[in-house]
């Protein structure tokens, strides 16, 4: 979050005296990028790590840089992309092939309350995150597996948020996922799909957001939701939320699955029943 705030300053007003800058912890958006090249004349470098490993992927000197992305595999681990069948995939979870070349800068383990270690043991590490590869092998950040985000640095449960829009009688399926912001990183978004009967109208989407407004914290409400038509499923009739974070990353509005978005700013309705809550 901290490039995002020096931006929203005149860069160029610092002098500075700096070869290289990166960035790690959390993806950066183009416009991060592009301004503090305008300011500085220099690309911050995106890279990817965990708590349990050092920096595993980079886009490290010598090769071009792709906004958006955290790069490439380093030197030291062999990283594979890995799907929920345990095979290597397009888009999937990071993982790395351990075995005789088990990399050096791997944890040894979590220990449990016996003292034992587990955890990074067996032929691969997962770590949990997500993402998806281009043809070149860049690397580009998409979430967690479990879903979970985070949004000013807080920590949003698509489960819990979704829960609450089944409260509402206009809703019969819902997702959640985050959605691009330049200052937030990312604020929850609702793919909506409504009952039968109920038309996808400005109506529909206020009722639903003052509904939002009564039952969440500030830092948790949904900002944007999106009612259509049809949410992408599996085969077993899950929600692909994974389909949906590529959505709204690509911002793409042409795709069959978009719908009606609606913003939580576009209703100045909303005010009353924020200051509302911040009475009670």
């Amino acid at each position: 979050m901290v490039w995002r705030l020096f931006i929203q300053e005149q860069l160029a007003s610092f002098k500075v005296s700096l070869r290289e800058v990166c960035g790690a912890g959390e993806p950066l958006n183009p416009e991060v990028i592009d301004q503090v090249q305008a300011a500085w004349g220099l690309t911050i470098r995106d890279g990817y790590g965990q708590t349990e490993t050092t920096a595993l992927a980079g886009n490290s000197p010598g090769q071009k840089v792709k906004v958006g992305s955290m790069g490439r595999p380093l030197p030291g681990y062999r990283v594979q992309v890995t799907d929920n069948d345990g095979y290597a995939a397009r888009e999937g979870e990071v993982t790395l092939l351990l075995g005789a070349d088990r990399p050096a800068g791997l944890m040894q383990g979590y220990q449990s309350d016996d003292g034992k270690l587990g955890g990074a043991d067996g032929e691969i590490y997962r770590s949990g995150d997500v993402v998806f590869t281009d043809e070149e092998g860049y690397l580009t950040f998409v979430g967690r597996t479990d879903d979970v985000f985070k949004s000013s640095d807080y920590r949003i449960s698509p489960f819990e948020l979704e829960s609450v829009l089944l409260e509402h009688g206009a809703v019969a399926e819902a997702a959640v996922v985050p959605s691009p912001d330049p200052i937030r990183l990312a604020i929850p978004k609702a793919y909506v799909l409504l009952v039968a009967g109920v038309e996808r109208t400005p109506e529909t989407a206020l009722s639903i957001f003052r509904h939002l407004h009564t039952r969440l914290a500030p830092f948790k409400r949904i900002r944007k939701l999106e009612l259509v038509t049809e949410l992408p499923k599996t085969i077993s009739g899950k929600i692909r939320r994974v389909q949906l974070r590529r959505l709204e990353h690509d911002d793409n509005r042409g795709d069959a699955l978009r719908g009606a978005e609606f913003r939580e700013e576009e209703f100045p309705e909303l005010q009353k029943v924020r200051a509302a809550g911040s009475e009670s």
